[in-house]
């Protein structure tokens, strides 16, 4: 075989160099490109992608903080926290929502009010926020769980603080209670723009002390910066910001005499406020019957949430703020201050009290309680005998106008600026609210039942206190308040009342002529008191009163035993003592009373027990936030 010894390879070759230059090119090129998509990512976007990076990588966890402690005014602890275990599920790191549900079913007992109550908070939640699906986990059910783990991605158990009432029903209607942040409570922070300082918290306060001082008990929220693997579990922490504690609240609160007074009313429905009037301060707010608030923190069934809604001594209502009643014959006092002040009547006018009185230019009668009448009478012995037909010319000369005006002096028709929030106004009526109300005019007769407190008139037992107060300071007006003080650490800073002025310029006489008036129901043979208080080793000023639940017919006579309990009369009783230096202010009506004299009895228990035996009475401690017997 020849060989081509001549053969050129020129074109071969410069092909060659062709497509290895080519190939050099798109090498470049890529390496260009690639070059160019680093520089993009480490340099220009460096930022964004690290951000990107880190939070598949680094998540915030939001801390709670601890929600401050209630105590009383001795430093007894009324409202604490105690640690729990929850079942929490983050939905979007659960495959099958509905197939982990029911296979949870079994090992955590789980209802269908459970189930159901998940489903709601998952509607009103953002889906990478973690819902709790059951709250107080027993050791078993724990320990059913912590084998079967594994199995259940974005769903785990968590150790958190839930709220406890050691006390139980006595001090419900002070105190009020936390429960599950709902998408009202949502919303509402989010408009006040700390939403996101409950982002770990899943409890607010609902009523009460809880619900006014929510933003000084809840605390500031902190946080974990944690890193992460691809299946969200959580390597190691990097940083840790620590929560803010809410502040602890001392209250006014007396435990010893608010567990005293709810023993004297067992059975009853009934409210009392106890105040010191030199300052406004509640040692004592009882309403009942009542309830027990740790059902609330825990959370309850419709069946028991609707068997309290619906039970007929409404134990939801907190008497002492919300309860509207006449009344009655306590108001007289202040009565016979405005018609003293305005000119209506002097110190020695006298009427004379057959019986009943009669509105001018008509045949119509109002009968006075005392049918055979109480003969003549100046103001201070129409307050001591509480003198209906005296007060009844009163009401006639002053008229509804200058009556309504002077009442709202002392604080009836408009809140009396208690720390709690649902208190009502009660009803001070004037020809406009009728007009407003039923459409209909102001008559004579109208302004005579206001005269005793009767009619339109409605109030709550905080304002019968309120305007006691005024009455005892001459005039000064006294905010009942629950707050004594925030501490927070080792610093505590005292309520301070910004309101100390003077209702109106009343002559100092006039307040004395009262007082004097309200000595005697106490402590003279005819006053309406005498027999509860007149052997009492102190001084008692006191005024008693009767609200009609329905009226009489002229020719019809009460009587408490033929009528059925809810038509009976309510019996009301304020009263104050010592007379000379008074440092306690009371307040209580017993609902539906009837004839009975226990609302005198039971006032002069509560005076006593102050008085007296105030540190003789033992309370079992709670320090260790236990349940007692009514908590199981």
């Amino acid at each position: 075989m020849k060989s081509n010894f001549f053969r050129d390879y020129t074109s071969e070759h410069q092909l060659f160099v062709r497509r290895e230059f080519i190939a050099f090119l798109c090498v470049l090129l890529l390496s260009v490109i690639l070059v160019s998509n680093l520089y993009l990512l480490q340099v220009i976007r460096y930022r964004e992608y690290t951000t990107l990076s880190n939070a598949n990588r680094i998540k915030l966890v939001p801390v709670a903080p601890r929600r401050g402690l209630i105590c009383d005014r001795n430093g007894v602890l009324l409202a604490c926290n105690r640690t729990i275990y929850q079942l929490e599920i983050v939905p979007e790191k659960v495959d099958n929502l509905s197939l982990t549900l029911s296979q949870l079913k079994p090992i955590f007992d789980l209802t269908h009010e459970d189930l159901n109550i998940f489903y709601k908070d998952k509607q009103r939640s953002r889906n990478f926020s973690s819902i709790v699906l059951k709250t107080n986990l027993t050791e078993v059910q724990i320990a059913r769980f912590a084998v079967n783990q594994y199995k259940f991605n974005g769903v785990v158990i968590v150790g958190c603080q839930q709220r406890f009432y050691p006390y139980g029903s006595i001090l419900t209607h002070v105190l009020g209670y936390v429960s599950r942040i709902n998408h009202r409570d949502i919303k509402r922070l989010e408009k006040e723009g700390a939403w996101s300082n409950y982002a770990a918290t899943h409890s607010i306060g609902k009523l009460g002390i809880e619900r006014y001082y929510e933003d000084v008990l809840h605390g500031t929220s902190g946080y974990e910066e944690v890193e992460v693997n691809n299946r969200g579990r959580v390597i190691r922490q990097l940083y840790a910001k620590e929560p803010q504690a809410g502040c602890d609240i001392h209250l006014t609160i007396d435990l010893k005499l608010q567990k005293y007074i709810t023993t004297l009313l067992v059975g009853s429905r009934a409210a009392v406020v106890v105040t010191d009037p030199s300052n406004g301060e509640v040692l004592a707010m009882v309403s009942t019957p009542s309830y027990n608030p740790n059902l609330f923190v825990q959370g309850m069934s419709n069946q028991k949430y609707s068997l309290l809604l619906n039970d007929e001594d409404h134990p939801l209502i907190n008497r002492v703020i919300q309860g509207s009643y006449p009344p009655a014959s306590t108001v007289k006092p202040y009565i016979a201050i405005s018609a003293l002040s305005v000119g209506v009547i002097a110190r020695y006018t006298t009427l004379f009290d057959p019986g009943w009185w009669q509105l001018p230019g008509t045949d119509k009668r109002f009968r006075d309680w005392k049918h055979s009448g109480h003969g003549n009478l100046d103001i201070i012995k129409s307050i001591e005998e509480s003198s209906d037909t005296f007060f009844y010319q009163i009401a006639y000369e002053m008229g509804i106008n200058r009556l309504s005006e002077w009442m709202k002096k002392f604080g009836y028709g408009a809140l009396t600026g208690i720390d709690l929030q649902e208190e009502s106004p009660g009803i001070m009526p004037t020809r406009e609210w009728k007009t407003t109300r039923f459409n209909s005019p102001w008559y004579p007769g109208d302004t005579i039942s206001i005269g005793i407190g009767q009619g339109y008139w409605a109030a709550t037992p905080i304002q019968m206190n309120k305007a006691l107060m005024i009455l005892i300071n001459d005039g000064v007006i006294k905010i009942p308040h629950l707050l004594m003080e925030v501490v927070q650490g080792e610093h505590a800073v005292l309520w301070r009342n910004l309101s100390s002025n003077k209702m109106v310029y009343v002559d100092s006489e006039y307040w004395r002529i009262v007082k004097e008036g309200m000595y005697n129901v106490a402590n003279q043979i005819h006053g309406t008191a005498y027999k509860h208080f007149a052997d009492a080793p102190y001084q008692i000023a006191a005024k008693s009163g009767t609200a009609q639940v329905f009226g009489l017919k002229s020719t019809e006579i009460y009587n408490a035993a033929r009528l059925t309990e809810h038509l009976r009369d309510h019996k009301i009783m304020t009263a104050y003592a010592p007379y000379t230096k008074p440092r306690i202010a009371v307040a209580i009506i017993l609902e539906n009373g009837g004839a009975g004299s226990e609302v005198g009895k039971i006032t002069r228990k509560i005076l006593d027990y102050i008085m007296f035996c105030h540190h003789q009475v033992k309370i079992p401690t709670s320090d260790s936030c236990r349940l007692d017997d009514e908590d199981q």
